[in-house]
């Protein structure tokens, strides 16, 4: 298929706004990225013709909105060739998905003498959660090293990995420096010891083709907002015998099936079955329906078009980079869609805003992942990333305008 990046951009309405009479230059993908029209068009058909609650009433918008959900459910399951749409549950992002698994997974099996691993170049929203139950249940949190070139180190998980490990949990892709990570081989090693595999794959979601049968990990996490789709929907892929093993984090409506009450008391609760206990209260409905929508727009472009046109980016981008002296580039130049560098002896935040006025959007900071930064000796990062839609013009004035203030701040 020719890849045809004018009209890819024309279906992202947003890519024609202009700020401070400047078009937008959106490379803050790994944030969050920008929305087709098939997925804003229907949101607004949804509100305007459908809207209703679901699995809660016979009448029929709900019942549309609920066989709509379980369509989605199934194309899910597809997109990401698990066995069976069972083996999904809805969540309201990543962070809730790490959440739920860490609690629901650390209540049920992990003692004091235990040991879960993760690694330094992971992003908060896998540390925190699995530090504050470590401080409460007082199991050990390991932390897993990375090679120079930035690669999660092989030799070193097999030092600290013993008979305790229960759980491994590890990023496909950095959100740092944008390495993909040997998933497959850590996996491989944590299956001969019977240890739980958690992938967080919320940067390759939408950068590689993601095949959970061929990766064999017993849970995969993403969100739908880095891949096109709303806000407020996340992933849970787990394979069926860890789903139905998984304790209930979040309780509520939805999930009940009957409460018998003797003499004023409780006398007992029985759940629906998984996945659907797991999803208490009202989804966000409108979010998951976006995500359905997301997915048909990749598979129309077609997952792998989209990841040898962003490798060609990729390339061009760091082609540019490499040539500018005061700039310098963290981790190895095997790259899928994240680029982070800082310029010698300038704040990251003050690189961003000048970008920023000249309607180039970029990330800086920590990138919500603090023990990164720190392994590289610096208090922040530049930290630019592509989508489908990013074209060659948006790089090269990215490039002309980053040269301009580097001039500008000698």
């Amino acid at each position: 298929m020719n890849y045809n990046i004018k009209k890819i951009r024309l279906d992202f309405p947003i890519l024609k706004k202009k700020i401070n009479n400047k078009r937008i230059i959106y490379l803050d993908n790994a944030s969050t990225s920008q929305k087709p029209k098939i997925v804003i068009n229907n949101q607004t058909k949804f509100y305007k013709n459908y809207y209703s609650s679901i699995n809660r009433s016979i009448y029929t918008l709900s019942n549309i909105n609920s066989n709509k959900i379980e369509d989605i459910r199934i194309k899910i399951a597809k997109f990401i060739n698990a066995k069976s749409p069972e083996e999904i549950i809805f969540t309201n992002n990543s962070t809730e998905s790490f959440n739920f698994l860490s609690y629901s997974l650390t209540k049920k099996n992990i003692k004091k003498k235990n040991n879960i691993i993760i690694s330094i170049i992971e992003h908060h929203a896998n540390i925190i959660p699995w530090y504050l139950l470590s401080k409460e249940i007082k199991f050990k949190l390991k932390i897993l090293k990375i090679d120079k070139k930035g690669y999660i180190d092989i030799n070193h998980l097999k030092k600290i990995i013993n008979k305790n490990t229960k759980i491994i949990s590890i990023t496909h892709i950095s959100n740092v420096i944008g390495i993909k990570n040997p998933i497959e081989k850590i996996i491989k090693i944590a299956k001969k010891k019977n240890i739980i595999s958690i992938i967080d794959g919320s940067q390759a979601i939408s950068h590689l083709k993601i095949n959970v049968q061929k990766i064999d990990c017993n849970f995969y996490i993403f969100s739908g907002h880095k891949m096109y789709a709303p806000t407020g929907v996340g992933i849970i892929y787990g394979k069926k015998k860890n789903i139905d093993n998984l304790e209930i984090w979040k309780s509520g409506g939805g999930i009940i099936s009957n409460i018998d009450i003797k003499k004023y008391n409780i006398n007992n609760i029985q759940f629906i079955n998984s996945p659907w206990k797991f999803e208490a209260g009202t989804p966000n409905i409108e979010s998951i329906i976006g995500l359905g929508n997301a997915i048909d727009y990749i598979n129309k472009i077609g997952i792998k078009n989209i990841i040898n046109y962003e490798k060609k980016i990729i390339k061009y981008i760091l082609n540019k980079l490499k040539n500018i002296p005061e700039i310098k580039i963290y981790g190895y130049k095997k790259k899928i869609s994240i680029i982070s560098f800082n310029i010698k002896n300038q704040h990251s935040y003050d690189i961003g805003m000048l970008l920023d006025q000249q309607g180039i959007f970029i990330r800086t900071g920590n990138q919500c992942a603090i023990p990164t930064i720190k392994l590289y000796n610096i208090s922040g990062i530049c930290r630019i990333s592509i989508a489908m839609y990013t074209s060659k013009k948006d790089i090269n004035m990215f490039i002309y305008r980053l040269k301009k203030i580097i001039k500008l701040i000698k």
